[in-house]
């Protein structure tokens, strides 16, 4: 809990700190990567550091942090933490590297508010740090404990490589080792480190697409992304029988074990935590309401078309809506819009797109009768929505 003397300190500093966290994140990622450059082999995603949205998201972060802690003191915001702290555990981050964040962190916030900044109010802020830190330490080492080994990476191989839809590739691995592998959940995803061309090891998440109760198969599907590093490696230079080192199963956002109507609204590629969950829920024969609702530019460049729809014809409660930018018989045109769809009452709503794509539809449920406590969501990449979405 935020102390009572940090609080008025927190509160009034607060707007100034935003103001100038444009500045402060910048300063600390350079400072840490010049005594650390480790930490970007394997660990940090180049791209983003490149793009500025690394440091976005945690300037989002913080200040999403720190307004929590102000308007409710005693508590802690467990859905933002709970996101964050999936993201790191994919990652393998461990409790040390904290202290290395805080070092350097601390270290340009005295720079850049050097005009300022005094005692109090750095000890404030270092208050503020470590309850985010500490309530993140705890989380993540329960989702460590969670998993069938403790190690970080596990080697699969890649015994398919499938083409899906437009730009997009859907991977089959099974396991090159005998490492126990956990049991996943529809809606959770793995982190793919791949080598690039430089010798600089990279990695980012993708939600797995199919066979989340496995543990002899990995699948998950991917774009091509032409700005990022690690999706042309896996495009175009990885090939069956390759090797790749994956991460245990992480994310919070899963499908609910419930009987009540589910919905998912799914844009472009988001849509493979949905198959996920639709494969899932037709291997068992659920008779759950299920509306399907998704976004794409044409039906060929629908990745997982086959597997989706297949699975929805297998459930009796499901039912699919199109929206495509190109005209196409039995398809709305143009941008999805939740206007003239009923979605079911207490349905739970899943939603996975781009950014701006999510915040419309999750304002669009909220305006439609939907509780925000029931629309789940889930961001790849740098989560810059953390401080208008929670």
């Amino acid at each position: 809990m935020l102390s009572e003397k940090s609080r008025p300190i927190i509160e009034a500093t607060l707007p100034l700190v935003g103001e100038r966290l444009g500045s402060i994140t910048p300063n600390f990622y350079s400072r840490m990567f010049a005594a650390h450059p480790e930490l970007l082999d394997g660990l940090f995603s180049r791209a983003n550091q490149r793009n500025g949205e690394q440091q976005k998201a945690l300037a989002g972060s913080i200040a999403a942090f720190a307004s929590a802690l102000v308007a409710n003191p005693d508590l802690i915001p467990e859905t933002m933490l709970s996101r964050i702290a999936n993201k790191h555990t994919s990652l393998g981050i461990t409790e040390d590297q904290y202290d290395i964040v805080y070092k350097y962190l601390f270290e340009a916030i005295a720079e850049e508010l050097a005009d300022v900044i005094t005692a109090e109010i750095a000890e404030a802020w270092t208050e503020v740090y470590w309850l985010m830190a500490n309530a993140l330490i705890k989380i993540e080492k329960g989702l460590y404990a969670q998993q069938a080994n403790d190690k970080m990476w596990t080697p699969w191989k890649v015994v398919e490589k499938n083409p899906a839809g437009t730009g997009a590739m859907t991977f089959v691995l099974e396991p090159a080792d005998d490492t126990p592998a956990t049991v996943a959940r529809p809606g959770q995803f793995v982190s793919v480190k791949v080598q690039l061309p430089d010798g600089l090891r990279q990695v980012r998440q993708y939600s797995l697409s199919a066979d989340v109760h496995s543990t002899e198969r990995r699948v998950f599907t991917t774009k091509l992304d032409d700005g990022g590093e690690v999706s042309p490696v896996l495009h175009r230079t990885v090939q069956v029988d390759d090797v790749l080192e994956l991460s245990n199963p992480y994310g919070d956002v899963t499908l609910d074990e419930g009987d009540n109507p589910v919905v998912f609204a799914t844009a472009g590629i988001g849509c493979t935590p949905s198959a996920s969950a639709l494969r899932s829920l037709a291997r068992q024969g659920s008779s759950r309401e299920v509306m399907v609702l998704h976004a794409e530019k044409n039906l060929e460049a629908w990745a997982l078309r086959d597997q989706m729809v297949n699975d929805i014809e297998k459930l009796d409660g499901a039912n699919l809506k199109l929206w495509l930018e190109e005209p196409a018989e039995g398809a709305s045109t143009g941008f999805m819009t939740l206007q003239d769809v009923e979605l079911p009452v207490d349905a739970s709503v899943y939603v996975c797109g781009p950014l701006p794509f999510m915040k419309s539809i999750r304002n669009q449920a909220i305006d439609a009768g939907i509780p925000a406590t029931k629309i789940h969501y889930e961001v790849f990449g740098p989560d810059l929505w953390l401080a208008s979405a929670n």
